[in-house]
């Protein structure tokens, strides 16, 4: 018999949830990384499990930070790669579906949003 720790389960979901298409976007945010001050940015790509970032100063991998965009409470990261001022987060929490979808309809500038109750 096996048992599995809830982080296990999250990340059995986050890999699943990469090979889906991650949608390219441009939404301004600001990202805080753990024990520094915050700078903004721009949210390049976005996931329910993730997304990637502008992020002119390196951001080592297993960092934690915080995504905040207008209008929503931060969302809790960790620091999966960087590359040429681009970094890769996954969320510790994966995002809503319907917050995804409104948070990518709110940008793309159609103006439909889902209800989250």
């Amino acid at each position: 018999m096996s048992s599995f720790a809830p982080q296990d389960s999250y990340a059995t979901a986050a890999q699943e949830d990469r090979s889906s298409p991650r949608t390219r976007i441009s939404i301004p945010a600001s990202l805080r990384p753990s024990g520094s001050r915050g700078f903004q940015t721009v949210v390049q790509d976005l996931s329910l499990s993730g997304f990637s970032a502008m992020a002119i100063n390196r951001l080592h991998p297993g960092t934690l930070c915080w995504l905040t965009i207008q209008g929503m409470e931060s969302m809790e990261a960790q620091v999966i790669w960087w590359n040429n001022s681009l970094v890769g987060c996954a969320f510790n929490q994966l995002l809503n579906p319907i917050i995804h979808d409104n948070l990518l309809e709110r940008w793309r500038g159609s103006g439909i949003f889902r209800s989250v109750s």
